[in-house]
């Protein structure tokens, strides 16, 4: 059994979706510690005729300190959700599968979840109907399982009974190869190019969230990505 793992990030690039489609299963760590500053996890790239635009989920993080994933709230009012939608709604009013996938992406945001990994699992799992049906999405607070850095990726690779654990290259580093060869795992190392799809606005700008692709390319981004 081929394993992966990745953070539950808000709209994800399409290596996430790639990653799962070279494993039997991925595993979402959504039991870890929340990023500090900055990061993937409440905010992601869309395209506008100026380029890369930003959508970002604000979160309580003020005299909090560390937080883990689960802990993570996000904060109401703002108008944020609102703006979200039109933002989507304006970028991709002329992409193809705009009509087809709007209603699904509206009623995530409509049921106003007050935790960040709430919307963040809810958005994967619809992008993750399209993507990859035929995978298992696994998190980790589902497997009960615990651990720190290296650790938890073995004790997770352990759990699941997998022979390879699946990583991008940039990743390898940051695991512990000893740990796994002694627990009978190999470490499987794939590249991610990103695909190349028809775009709105101009220039081709790659790994923006993998919505972009879904919504220029629908039914045909599995394909797409599974090429690359």
């Amino acid at each position: 059994m081929v394993v992966a793992t990745h953070q539950p990030l808000f709209l994800p690039w399409p290596g996430l979706f790639f990653k799962a489609m070279n494993a039997d299963c991925l595993v979402l760590l959504d039991n870890v510690q929340f990023p500090r500053g900055r990061s993937w996890m409440s905010r992601n790239r869309l395209k506008s005729d100026q380029g890369p635009t930003w959508l970002t989920v604000p979160v309580k993080r003020k005299g909090l300190g560390l937080q883990g994933i689960p802990d993570v709230e996000i904060f109401t009012g703002k108008g944020w959700r609102s703006k979200h939608l039109r933002t989507i709604g304006q970028l991709y009013a002329r992409s193809p599968y705009l009509d087809r996938y709007f209603s699904e992406i509206q009623a995530v945001y409509e049921t106003e979840p007050i935790y960040l990994i709430e919307l963040n699992l809810a958005l994967i799992r619809l992008l993750w109907s399209i993507l990859t049906p035929d995978r298992d999405l696994i998190l980790q607070s589902e497997l009960g399982v615990e651990g720190r850095g290296p650790d938890l990726i073995v004790n997770i690779c352990d759990r699941l009974g997998a022979t390879d654990y699946l990583a991008f290259p940039m990743a390898v580093k940051y695991l512990d190869e000893a740990a796994l060869s002694k627990s009978g795992i190999r470490v499987k190392k794939t590249p991610f190019y990103a695909p190349v799809y028809p775009q709105l606005w101009g220039r081709f700008l790659p790994n923006l969230s993998a919505l972009d692709l879904v919504l220029n390319c629908g039914p045909a981004s599995s394909g797409l990505l599974a090429k690359t």
